[in-house]
């Protein structure tokens, strides 16, 4: 039976000097620019699910933090994959840009289920429209608790007057269209989920929505490139999806996919729009067999998806990324779709596969499409050269390893002695870890006694790659998975390095800490995540991991002490702490701060907590810290003022620093403790782009606006060490550069600028360069003047929003590219109208 629910769905549970060239230009430099032209296993079962679920509204992806994540069981990177779908550049506040043009006074607007249960008809129509759309959307969650209100008399109501407003469509929401789409939408997911409440619906309400839908995409302002339009565009397309009919609008998926450029990443609504296209119709409608039958009848939605997904590459890296990456997942899929249209769209797939290389920066592409290729159509991971697609992408990028007694380091890119390095402390914390808690071997029939440690270059490398190896989540800065009751299920923990992390063995971030999560699950946590975390223990689980991490290292838990002294909870609080009512401060300093009072002032608790944690009783174990109540709460608020006056700063130096930030200058202020006997001698400062200063209280200025990690490293007079990192964001004046001197006014040259640069909307304004042999590095930049220009670079042929190779697409006219190891001779550029603009100075460096 062919799926539509999605994977989430099925997986419920499972727990990175110069002189003028004298060379001939060539005829293609010499000439005026020309039209625009274009950049060049088995399958493992699934189980058998409804085909018309509809959607409900996805929460996005969570953003990315450099905490570590909680343990888990690993998931199927099928399932990863399908989760990071939902990440979109459209984040502008919903309640604010979706509320109608028109509207009146909408504070006093009613908005319950009761409001919309008592309304039927023409009355029912006016209130929705009248309505915001979050008050619309409120529905998914009402449950069905309102019988009646999405029945289908109701439903036929409200497509009749989607189809009136249809056909007048004005490019925005100043009718109230979207509310109306909104409330079609949400019927659909009711009436699936819970249809007792709304009644059958019957083909005379599919015929009616898809009159609505024709109506709409027989316009001509949804082509409006506009944020007003974006907003209602997006969820017409979804109700495509909701309404099962997606076989009936290929032409108008295929239109706003090839219509994209990147003048549309000015205008997140738009965007938001492209992705609604990927993330419902295209990816689930390969679920209904209507859909197949008609790709099968006509592909070039195929080749849409396949053109998109490679002429914007150049997306990997940036808050749009997903645009690209979801072209190939919803590819991969669809070329699973069945016998009819198999032999039509595994080329397609193939070709997106060979140009996304791995270790490049469009692997993210590679890596989501083959994912989704071998769980859809694994019958052909050998044409796609994607079989055993975890070993594959380790042998490829994890090709350093070592085997530790019962660790495996596999690893991107330490040496041979950092491998050792690595195997040396891990080995060396099992008897601090077994001191510290003081247990009595392996608890009895918990498994994975090997461990395999990822060990990824950098973070962006890490996101990449790590869940499609590993099946771990990758918005944390490491995690643990494993489930020490299944044999068959191996323990694996995954991190990455950071190159100023100095306090960390071979610079991994997080090593010790994720080390001590499998550790406690050997030797103290009996049963797998889910059971382990049946109670609020998460202030020993993430605690005992900073804690042991943190003594191991001789390092001072930094933020820990900052946290001490401002006294933000008593002891009794944090014992109650859970996943669902902590943040990252309240788990992790907090954790260290409650982990290290119990073991230090009251370790006869800890241990008849352990005791009966490792006998599995969960209940009793919480119940002995439970039962303390408030009777250390006094004690605990006296020890935290001791603790952050240094009674918990580890002997040695602890780096401590304030920063002042003033435009792009930030100025450090060293602070930095020394704990016991000894002096601090020598401080090392990095800034995060690439340049690093020995002065004691050092001054930074940037060349470029951005968020950048400044990280000192205080050294005593024996050598012991500590690194504190922070994060500055600075805002950088552009750099000024003498006037380019080449004779035409479109050439570019080494350090040298061009003023003036206009354009209307829509034109480009062409430059190119002349690069010489041995040029490391180019960097483009614009600046000044009004409007918005876009910036595109081609190595090969005028640049333009449909032929680059880099870009940069910023709303304004601010913007900065850089290319890596250019070959030597002439390299195209241009600048883009988005709107008007004029004034704009274009700088080149190399």
């Amino acid at each position: 039976m062919l799926l539509r629910t999605r994977l989430s769905t099925l997986a419920a549970g499972v727990v990175a000097c110069c002189a003028t060239a004298t060379v001939v230009l060539p005829a293609q430099a010499l000439a005026a620019p020309g039209a625009l032209t274009a950049a060049p296993a088995a399958a493992p079962a699934k189980a058998a699910t409804d085909p018309n679920a509809p959607s409900a509204p996805a929460t996005g992806a969570r953003t990315g933090s450099e905490e570590p994540a909680a343990p888990a069981a690993p998931l199927p990177a099928a399932l990863i994959g399908e989760r990071l779908m939902t990440a979109s550049a459209d984040t502008a506040d919903t309640a604010a840009a979706d509320a109608p043009v028109a509207a009146k006074s909408l504070a006093a607007q009613p908005c319950t289920p009761a409001d919309f249960a008592a309304r039927s008809g023409a009355d029912l129509v006016a209130f929705i429209r009248s309505s915001t759309p979050d008050c619309v959307r409120g529905l998914y969650s009402s449950g069905g608790t309102d019988p009646g209100i999405f029945k289908q008399s109701r439903m036929l109501s409200v497509a009749a007057a989607f189809k009136e407003l249809a056909a007048g469509y004005t490019g925005d929401n100043s009718t109230g269209i979207q509310q109306l789409a909104l409330y079609l939408q949400v019927g659909y997911y009711i009436q699936f989920n819970h249809p007792d409440a709304t009644g059958p619906y019957a083909g005379e309400l599919t015929t009616a929505v898809r009159a609505a839908l024709d109506a709409f995409f027989a316009g001509s302002r949804w082509h409006d490139v506009s944020e007003s339009n974006g907003i209602v565009l997006k969820d017409v397309v979804w109700l495509t999806d909701s309404a099962n009919v997606q076989a009936g609008y290929l032409n108008a998926y295929k239109r706003i996919l090839d219509d994209y450029d990147n003048s549309y990443n000015a205008i997140p609504k738009m965007v938001g729009a492209v992705n609604s296209v990927l993330q419902y119709p295209l990816w689930r409608g390969n679920s209904n067999p209507d859909f197949v039958k008609a790709v099968a009848a006509d592909p070039s939605v195929a080749r849409s998806l396949a053109d998109f997904a490679i002429n914007h590459k150049d997306l990997i890296g940036g808050s749009n990324e997903v645009l690209s990456t979801n072209a190939g997942n919803d590819l991969a899929r669809l070329a699973g779709s069945g016998a009819a249209v198999e032999p039509l769209v595994k080329p397609l797939v193939k070709k997106v596969l060979d140009a996304a290389p791995l270790l490049t920066p469009a692997a993210p592409l590679y890596v989501h499409t083959a994912v989704q290729a071998n769980w859809y159509n694994g019958g052909q991971c050998s044409y796609y050269g994607t079989c055993n697609l975890p070993a594959k992408l380790t042998s490829v990028v994890l090709p350093k390893q070592l085997v530790c007694d019962n660790r495996t380091i596999k690893s991107q890119a330490l040496s041979a002695e950092e491998l050792a390095t690595v195997c040396a402390s891990l080995r060396n914390q099992d008897a601090l870890f077994h001191d510290v808690v003081k247990d009595n071997g392996p608890i009895p029939n918990q498994y994975a006694q090997n461990v395999t440690f990822g060990i990824f270059a950098n973070k962006t490398d890490y996101t990449t790659y790590s869940w499609a190896i590993f099946g771990n989540d990758t918005d944390n800065g490491g995690e643990t998975v494993m489930d020490a009751t299944d044999p068959n299920v191996p323990a694996v923990t995954v991190m990455y390095q950071k190159s100023w992390n100095v306090n960390d063995p071979a610079r991994v971030w997080n090593l010790n800490h994720e080390y001590t999560h499998y550790l406690d699950s050997i030797y103290d946590l009996k049963g797998n995540y889910p059971t382990q975390m049946s109670v609020p223990d998460i202030w020993w689980v993430e605690g005992l991991a900073e804690y042991v991490s943190h003594r191991y290292r001789g390092a001072t838990d930094t933020d820990a002490m900052t946290q001490a002294a401002k006294h933000t909870y008593k002891l009794s609080d944090l014992f109650q702490s859970t996943p669902r009512n902590s943040d990252s401060t309240r788990v992790y300093p907090w954790g260290y701060l409650a982990t290290r009072y119990m073991l230090e002032k009251h370790p006869a608790d800890v241990q008849a907590m352990l005791t009966r944690f490792r006998a599995g009783d969960y209940q009793g174990g919480y119940a002995v810290y439970n039962g303390l109540g408030t009777s250390y709460d006094a004690d605990f608020d006296a020890w935290l003022d001791a603790c952050a006056a240094g009674a918990c700063y580890n002997p040695g130096p602890t780096a401590l620093f304030d920063t002042s930030v003033n435009g792009a200058t930030v100025t450090a202020n060293d602070r930095s403790v020394q704990t016991g006997s000894g002096r601090i001698t020598a401080w090392h400062w990095t800034f995060g782009d690439g340049t690093s200063s020995e002065e004691r209280n050092p001054s930074h200025t940037y060349a470029a606006s951005g968020s950048y990690t400044v990280a000192l490293t205080a050294t005593d007079d024996t050598g012991r060490i500590s690194t504190t990192p922070t994060t500055v964001t600075v805002t950088a004046d552009p750099v000024t550069l003498p006037a380019c001197t080449e004779q035409r006014a479109d050439a570019m040259g080494r350090n040298c600028s061009r003023t003036g640069r206009t354009a209307t909307a829509g034109n480009l304004d062409y430059l190119y360069v002349y690069l010489p042999a041995g040029t490391t590095t180019l960097k483009v930049t614009t600046s000044g003047g009004t409007g918005t220009a876009h910036l595109y670079y081609n190595a090969d042929t005028w640049a333009s929003p449909k032929a680059f190779t880099a870009s940069s697409t910023a709303t304004g006219t601010t913007q900065s590219l850089t290319v890596t190891n250019p070959t030597a001779g002439y390299r195209y550029l241009s600048l883009y109208a988005v709107t008007d603009f004029s004034g704009v100075t274009v700088s080149t460096q190399f």
